[in-house]
């Protein structure tokens, strides 16, 4: 595609990596020495600044992977290398009618936004079902709802992932090119200076989408030992119902003689059992719910603090 003064190319090298690494910078007339990195399959995210030029190693999400493209741009025209389909490239050729850049690196800076924009969705979306997920969680808790909080916690450790040596970059090249570059034009110190807030924001949401993952996370578990703790109660008081019982039908079921001899009367079983097993459960019920969870009330009341009255505020 062409704009006025400017040509740009797209290449899709296939899946399959080409064998010679330094074809394309031949075929597109670049010293292979500089640029014999273009199109080589699995290099790491770069920047690199020649005579003039700039070829840059970018990641991008395309159908919830990271993927990376190569651009290598000049004064007066924009190459993209890719390989397979990537749809950042079609919606980037689709503006290009309307945004009309006026060189390279204008391309490039228009190119950038584009990644930047496609970080910055899937981090607002992924920021979205985390809450979604956290007000279901309230409502009610399922297991699916761990399971989608594991699928949004490695999301977002792939965004940040794949984000953080280009953030890194972008800022050393850019800070690079501001100190051996002081007689840069007002427009590129502009694109500059709005590139390196957008690459600032774009990362700061995707920490905040790693903390929002986490403390859902840490929301779950505080849920489910709510829940064990409910469980872990209702045992302990079936245990204080059960266990007095247990020790009289242990005591009495002892064959010793004084028992089978004299302790054989209905009022004495109804003295000695029933009255000794609600006697041991209510002592019991005082200790356990009196003394221990009111006491425990009553402190946490008296730490909280007052609030004070219309008149004395």
């Amino acid at each position: 595609m062409a704009a006025p003064g400017l040509v740009i190319v797209d290449i899709d090298q296939g899946d399959e990596p080409s064998s010679d690494e330094g074809a394309l910078a031949r075929l597109l007339g670049l010293d292979e020495e500089t640029w014999g990195w273009l199109g080589r399959p699995n290099e790491p995210v770069r920047a690199d600044y020649h005579a003039g030029a700039v070829g840059c190693v970018v990641p991008v999400i395309d159908d919830g992977q990271v993927k990376r493209i190569h651009v290598f741009a000049g004064a007066s025209h924009l190459v993209t290398l890719h390989h397979g389909p990537v749809g950042l490239i079609d919606k980037f050729t689709a503006r290009l009618p309307e945004d009309l850049p006026s060189d390279g690196a204008a391309a490039v800076y228009l190119f950038l936004q584009g990644v930047l924009e496609v970080f910055r969705r899937e981090a607002a979306g992924a920021l979205l079902e985390v809450a979604e997920v956290e007000e279901a969680m309230f409502e009610g808790r399922a297991s699916q709802h761990v399971h989608r909080l594991a699928d949004l916690r490695r999301r977002a450790a792939q965004l940040h992932r794949g984000f953080l040596p280009y953030a890194a970059i972008a800022q050393e090249f850019l800070a690079h090119r501001r100190v051996a570059n002081p007689g840069l034009s007002q427009e590129r110190q502009a694109l500059n200076r709005m590139h390196e807030r957008s690459v600032q924001l774009v990362m700061m949401e995707i920490d905040s989408l790693r903390d929002e993952a986490r403390r859902a996370a840490d929301t779950y578990a505080s849920l489910v030992a709510d829940q064990q703790n409910l469980v872990i109660n209702k045992l302990a008081i079936a245990s204080v119902i059960f266990l007095p019982l247990s020790f009289l039908t242990g005591f009495f079921g002892m064959n010793f003689s004084y028992l089978s001899n004299n302790l054989a009367s209905e009022q004495t079983f109804l003295w000695l059992g029933i009255g000794m097993q609600v006697c041991a459960l209510i002592v019991a019920m005082y200790v356990v719910l009196y003394r221990t969870h009111w006491h425990q009330l009553r402190d946490g009341r008296s730490q909280e603090p007052a609030v004070p009255s219309a008149d004395q505020a």
